[in-house]
């Protein structure tokens, strides 16, 4: 079966754009692998009207509207491969094809977390990424900012904003002098030692175990990750990308469209700065962009 769209995506911005290229009355198909960036999380914070509600919920609502559209079609499972010319074709693992006029990217990231014991357990709960998202839920309390790159400092000089915050160097290199200067005019304070393990009761965090046997009381820890795109299918398809600051970035336009003709890219794959909100308002820009360019199909050149 051939589509107006596939969307190979099915969380925020991919979602988004499914909705707006069907409420254009056309076919379009969501291929989802069920594997959402904020799963780890219990809440979503800070998006309009849906304030502390759970995304996996939000997600299947969201699908659940979708799906009342005429030519909507959902294929659970993952995209493994793509080729765009005059028609985009995509490959499933399941090995068969899908072919459409338009191509929308929005298959996200997945975070590289360090391998630290007792992290990767805690992610989304009590070790966070985005003070925004989930600083107000833990206001006041002890904070902390573990250094995974030249960019900690800032990050630990934000997260000051919403408590006593202190940087965990975890045996690496400290910041120049004038960001010391910086980080103690915010009240914050480094700790050079490197860190054997997150200790605490189920996902909660109470605090870290150092390498010498010291341990420190603490309710959160924030750190801004690598991150990986979930698929090559971007640059097999000559998608260019860019290197973004904790990771690749595929290259967009103000229209999402990228580099490949029909070709558009949404969410947090096609963007530094993440949120529920701003993935799903690319995915309304991209549905919008891929429904107009096949009205007017000079807009797709």
């Amino acid at each position: 079966m051939r589509f107006d769209a596939i969307v190979v995506g099915g969380s925020f911005a991919g979602l988004a754009a499914a909705t707006y290229i069907a409420r254009g009355r056309r076919s379009v198909c969501v291929i989802d692998a069920g594997r959402p960036r904020n799963r780890f999380s219990a809440a979503s914070h800070g998006v309009l009207g849906q304030d502390g509600s759970n995304p996996l919920a939000m997600l299947a609502a969201a699908r659940a509207q979708l799906g009342r559209y005429p030519g909507v079609t959902f294929v659970d499972g993952e995209a493994v491969d793509a080729s765009a010319g005059h028609d985009v074709a995509v490959t499933l693992a399941t090995g068969a094809t899908l072919s459409g006029a338009r191509l929308v990217l929005a298959y996200g990231i997945s975070d590289v977390l360090p391998d630290l014991p007792g992290l990767a357990e805690r992610w989304g709960r009590s070790v966070l990424h985005c003070p925004y998202c989930h600083g107000y839920e833990f206001a006041d309390r002890r904070l902390g900012v573990l250094a995974t790159s030249p960019l900690s400092a800032h990050q630990a000089l934000l997260i000051a904003e919403w408590g006593p915050t202190t940087l965990y160097l975890d045996g690496g290199d400290g910041p120049d002098e004038t960001t010391l200067a910086r980080l103690a005019a915010r009240g914050v304070q480094v700790e050079p030692a490197k860190l054997a393990a997150l200790v605490g009761d189920g996902t909660a965090l109470s605090g870290l175990r150092f390498e010498d046997g010291r341990t420190a009381a603490l309710d959160a820890l924030y750190l801004a990750p690598r991150s990986r795109l979930n698929s090559p299918i971007a640059e097999r398809i000559g998608c260019a990308l860019d290197d973004g600051p904790f990771g690749p970035v595929v290259r967009t336009d103000a229209t999402q469209m990228t580099t490949v003709s029909g070709v558009y890219a949404a969410g947090d794959l096609a963007r530094a700065r993440h949120s529920v909100t701003w993935a799903t308002a690319d995915g309304v820009t991209a549905g919008v962009s891929a429904h107009q360019s096949l009205v007017f199909p000079s807009l797709a050149a």
